[in-house]
């Protein structure tokens, strides 16, 4: 366990955590799974950690403003949360209880070999902010329970030569879950990821009449989720479950649209149609302008006239 400054702790080993909460020593090196709620030391309550493994853990109830990454959410509802490794996380300020009635540790040395190693970084999730925690119905609750319960009884067990085949197998069961609930969570909350994809191409159409892109260049899909509140993972899986196609597709689309609304209504240069749209060369401009109709910028005002 290194300290990186007077608040912040860096979690190399799952030891490193588990000395830090006071619990005893896992029992595998590279996995372990923590029932119930470790008492933190009160010397130890203002430090926020780096999680230096992966992190899945369900609270029932949380309540103060818990730091996850960049931002902090105050709430009383329980879910699912996800931390990868390089994440900051951890309690902040002397009146804060984060309650854990399951946290599974993951260190990424555990997957080597498995194909589980990769597939880990494609669930996004993982990058997803504290409120957008996952809320699982009781029989959803119930599944996760089940799975957790499968891994504690293995690690309880003796290890032998499958104990690891078994464990991963469990793993990627409870991912394909939470994938599966997160699409379902999307779904039942739509009419205000509606309003979001309102208030997003409200944003996206400012963007470009506020002459916005004079100043900050082409739109981000980091702009637009923090603008919005949201992680830009969440942001792109939330469009992409209401119209089928991720922030970035939406704001390339955007681009395009407004880049033929300047060409067939004006007579700017192609080197300023690309200025005003935020590209610091026209020959980019053109590239990306050809990448998506086949046409030059050009090609298109001659064929509009």
């Amino acid at each position: 366990m290194k300290k990186e400054d007077n608040t912040l702790v860096k979690f190399n080993s799952l030891s490193d955590a588990h000395r830090f909460f006071g619990i005893a020593e896992p029992k595998h090196p590279l996995i372990s799974l923590v029932k119930g709620i470790p008492t933190v030391p009160e010397s130890n309550e203002h430090h926020r950690h780096i999680l230096g493994f992966y992190k899945i853990s369900y609270k029932p109830k949380l309540q103060g403003s818990l730091e996850y990454g960049q931002s902090y959410y105050d709430f009383d509802q329980g879910g699912l949360l996800f931390a990868a490794p390089g994440q900051i996380i951890g309690r902040k300020g002397p009146d804060v209880t984060a309650c854990s009635e399951y946290t599974l540790l993951i260190h990424p040395d555990f997957l080597l070999g498995y194909p589980m190693a990769k597939k880990i970084k494609q669930y996004g999730f993982f990058s997803y902010s504290v409120k957008e925690t996952l809320h699982l119905s009781e029989e959803e609750k119930n599944t996760i329970y089940s799975i957790f319960s499968f891994i504690e009884s293995e690690l309880n067990s003796r290890i032998d030569d499958f104990s690891q085949d078994v464990m991963i197998s469990q793993i990627e069961l409870l991912l394909t879950y939470a994938n599966r609930f997160y699409k379902r969570q999307f779904i039942t909350r739509k009419a205000v990821n509606n309003d979001l994809l309102q208030k997003f191409e409200a944003m996206l159409d400012a963007y470009f009449e506020d002459e916005t892109a004079l100043n900050k260049g082409l739109p981000t899909v980091s702009y637009f989720a923090e603008k919005l509140n949201l992680s830009s993972s969440y942001l792109s899986d939330m469009l992409r479950t209401i119209t089928g196609q991720s922030t970035q597709q939406h704001i390339h689309d955007r681009l395009i649209l407004k880049a033929k609304e300047i060409l067939s209504t004006t007579t700017l240069s192609v080197g300023e149609v690309a200025y005003a749209l935020g590209f610091e060369h026209s020959q980019s401009f053109s590239q990306f302008f050809k990448t998506k109709t086949s046409l030059s910028p050009l090609e298109f005002r001659k064929s509009f006239n």
